[in-house]
C-alpha cells in the first residue's frame, strides 16, 4: 500500500523561518569578520542551542539552567535577525557586534556542555493524600479477636536423683550420732553429722534420712 505524502503547513512554516534565520545569522557573523566556513557555523551554532534548551525544557520539566540558556540562545538568534533589517550598518560594524560573534563560540561551548551534563530540577512528588470513609464507602471488615493463649504451666524443676549412701558409711554415722547423743543428750543435726563426717550435704541429708 502506497502512503500519500501531505505537505504540512507548519513544517513548511518551520523550513522557511529556518532557512531565513540561517541566512540572517551567517549574514551577520560575515559581517562581523568570520569568514569561510566559521560564517556559516554561527547560524548551525546558535540555533542548535535553542533547539537544545528547548528538547530540554519539555523532555526535562522546569529548569532554570535549560530557561537561561533559551533566553541566551533566542536573543541571539532574534538580534542577528533585527540587525539585517538596517539597523546596524553591516559594512562598518559596531565593536560590540565584533565582540559579541567573536565570543559566541566558548558561550555556546559552555551552555551545551552544562545542558548536557547537568541534572534537571524535579519537583517533590507529593504523597496521596488519605481521605475520611464516606457513608457510600463499605465499612472495613473487622476481624474478631482471638482469646488470649493460656500461659505456659511452669515447670517443676527435675526431681534430684537420690544419693547412693555405701552401708559402711551409715554404720559409721550411726556410731557418731550415739557418740553425740551420750555426750550431749540430744540428737545429732545434720549439719553436725555433715561436719564430723566431712561429706556432702545431699550425701548428709541421705544419711541422717536412715538414721531416724
Amino acid at each position: 500500500m502506497v502512503r500519500r505524502f501531505r505537505l504540512d503547513a507548519v513544517l513548511v512554516q518551520a523550513v522557511i523561518a529556518g532557512a531565513l534565520s540561517f541566512a540572517h545569522l551567517q549574514e551577520v557573523a560575515a559581517a562581523a569578520g568570520q569568514n569561510g566556513w566559521k560564517a556559516w557555523a554561527y547560524p548551525i551554532s546558535v540555533d542548535l542551542l535553542l533547539v537544545v534548551a528547548w528538547r530540554r525544557l519539555r523532555h526535562g520539566g522546569p529548569n532554570r539552567l535549560a530557561w537561561c540558556w533559551f533566553v541566551i540562545a533566542l536573543v541571539a538568534s532574534l538580534g542577528a535577525n533585527v540587525a539585517t533589517a538596517g539597523f546596524l550598518d553591516l559594512q562598518h560594524p559596531p565593536a560590540w557586534l565584533r565582540f559579541g560573534v567573536a565570543g559566541w563560540p566558548a558561550l555556546a561551548f559552555l551552555g551545551g556542555t552544562l545542558l548536557a551534563h547537568t541534572t534537571p530540577d524535579r519537583e517533590p512528588v507529593m504523597p496521596a493524600e488519605t481521605t475520611a470513609p464516606t457513608a457510600d464507602d463499605p465499612a472495613p471488615a473487622v476481624m474478631p479477636e482471638s482469646a488470649p493463649a493460656p500461659d505456659p504451666a511452669p515447670e517443676l524443676p527435675p526431681a534430684a536423683a537420690p544419693v547412693a549412701v555405701p552401708e559402711a558409711l551409715v554404720t559409721h554415722a550411726r556410731k557418731v550420732a550415739d557418740d553425740h547423743h551420750t555426750r550431749t543428750g540430744t540428737r545429732i543435726d545434720t549439719d553436725t553429722l555433715r561436719a564430723r563426717l566431712g561429706v556432702p550435704a545431699p550425701m548428709a541429708d541421705a544419711i541422717a534420712a536412715q538414721l531416724t
